[in-house]
Formats: structure tokens, sequence, C-alpha cells
């Protein structure tokens, strides 16, 4: 049996339908009861347990071969860092109380690093969470998420812009979330080389005005990127409830992915890509409906601010 972490996730999800799909016997880990019927629906059996609390993965984990996992964020930690540090330590220990013998990890582009790429640490420690251990051990590093955009769904079309954190014209990999978790769910299923590290990404590397321009050509009306100044970064993520903590931390992850730091590794890492276009999943993911207002509104242009060169 599988056993599959953050289960209601976008990617874990996505995981688990695959893997029932394909006739696996699948256990999801959710913290919210509530959750818990959408996961028994679907064929898998739904376990109630958190990252935090070590005696409910412990048992979580009983009488299962694979483990997904993953570092959850949200925003809201005090410690970014230190609080994966602590989850980490709890998977390790209910590992070692289990018999699973294969970890796939979620990580991420950039997880090469050590230290100065903010959020992307958290992949860091991942791939290193289980050295030593007698388990089998596969990383997938994806792009960036197109989902990434949807948030800003809300402010597109009330207001025909697209706020981001990038200069418009930089191209960085981008990948759709739906096909993240149909590789996962492959390599999960297949015998791989203990240590594999993939590097997924999409079909061709995209810029906030490509985003922009799949938004216009979806909802059929102009639509236009406009960065965020950086002087308006911190306020910008404190208003929709990051902790300082954490809006430190991403913004020095923006910061690594602008300088071109955060990039794919290559060398020692195995390269797949995807095929789902950015303008396919735009078209196919913009509501009918008019959606929820934006947490990230577009903001003011500074008047003093030139073409921001910091290392982002």
């Amino acid at each position: 049996m599988h056993v599959i972490l953050g289960a209601s996730g976008q990617v874990g999800s996505g995981v688990v339908t695959h893997l029932i799909e394909n006739g696996e016997s699948v256990k999801g880990i959710v913290r919210d009861e509530k959750k818990a019927a959408a996961l028994e629906r679907s064929g898998a059996t739904a376990v109630i347990a958190d990252a935090n609390d070590l005696p409910s993965l412990v048992a979580a984990f009983q009488d299962c071969s694979t483990l997904f996992a993953l570092t959850p964020e949200s925003g809201h930690e005090r410690n970014v860092i230190g609080q994966t540090k602590d989850i980490l330590e709890n998977y390790r220990k209910a590992l070692s109380n289990s018999p699973i013998k294969k970890v796939v990890g979620l990580s991420s582009i950039g997880a090469q690093y050590e230290t100065g790429t903010g959020n992307l640490v958290m992949s860091y420690l991942l791939e290193h969470a289980f050295t030593g251990m007698p388990v089998k051990q596969i990383f997938v590093r994806p792009a960036y998420y197109f989902s990434n955009w949807m948030m800003y769904l809300g402010t597109v079309m009330e207001k025909g812009v697209l706020p981001t954190f990038f200069p418009v014209d930089l191209a960085i990999p981008m990948i759709s979330p739906e096909e993240v978790a149909a590789f996962v769910a492959n390599v999960i299923q297949t015998e791989e080389e203990d240590g594999k590290i993939f590097e997924l990404t999409g079909p061709a590397a995209y810029s906030s005005e490509d985003v922009a321009k799949a938004f216009s050509a979806a909802l059929g009306k102009e639509v236009t990127a406009e960065q965020i100044p950086k002087e308006q970064w911190e306020s910008t993520l404190s208003e929709i409830g990051f902790t300082p903590d954490a809006v430190k931390n991403f913004i020095e992850m923006t910061e690594a992915v602008i300088s071109g730091k955060a990039a794919a590794e290559k060398d020692g890492t195995v390269q797949a890509k995807a095929r789902t276009t950015l303008q396919e999943y735009i078209l196919q993911h913009v509501p009918t409906a008019p959606p929820a207002k934006s947490k990230i509104a577009a903001k003011p242009k500074s008047k003093t601010t030139s073409k921001d060169k910091s290392k982002v």
C-alpha cells in the first residue's frame, strides 16, 4: 500500500487519483476530517494525521510500502525552516517505525542549495531528511506551477492587470500541477534507481507577459502584466497574512528565481518534460463564473523605481 501525505492538496490528490485508477492500494493522509469523505469515495483509505504529531504519523505509516512525502507550507509559519526541520524529523522517526522501503519526495527546482534560496531550502532539507536510512529515495523537482497564477484571477478579471513579483519579461520554466501528480504516481509505481532526482518542466519557459497574454486569450479582454515594486513586496505579503519569517523566506526565494540561482541543476539529475502548455492550462482553468477577489491586488507603480536589478 502507498501512503500519500498531503492527500487533499492539488498534487497529493492527483497522485491518489492516478494510483487508484491504476489499481493500486492507497492510504491518503489528511489533517481535516471533513476532507476524509472525499478520499474514501475515490477508493482510498483516509487517515487523519498531522505532520506535527508523531504518534499519528507512526500509526498512519503502518502496513505501507511506499511513502509520498512533501514539506507543507502556509505562509503562517513563525519559523519556516525550523518548523520544516521538526516535521522532517517526525517523518524520519515515523519511517524508522514502519515497514516502508521507498520514499518519493516532492521537491522543487532549485533544491540543490542548502542556503540562500528561502522557501526552496525546505526542498533541500526534504532531499536530505532520510540520509542513512534503509529506504530507497527518489525525488521529483517540478518547475513553477501554472496554478500559482490563478490566485490573481479576480484582479485579472476586475482590472485587466496581472500582478507579479517577477520582471514581466523574465521567462522561467513552468508546469501543470496535474502533470506533476501523474509523473509522481508513475515514479511511485516504477522501480527506480535509489537516489535518482528528476527535474520536471513543462514544454517551454514563460514570462509574466506570456501569462497575461494567455489570460487575455481565455477571457477575451486585454490583460497587462505589472511587476509589484520591490519596496512593496513586504507589505503586499503581510497584507495577505504572511508572518515576518514567511515574508523573509518568500522574498529570498523570489530573489533567487530572478537572479537565475534557483534554476535546474541538470548535472547528476534526470531531465523530464510534460506536455501541457501555459495557454492550454489557463484556457482549461478559467472559470465561467466570476472568481473571488484576489488577495494580492495590483499595486501602484513606484515613481522612484527603475527596472529592478536585485538578485531575485
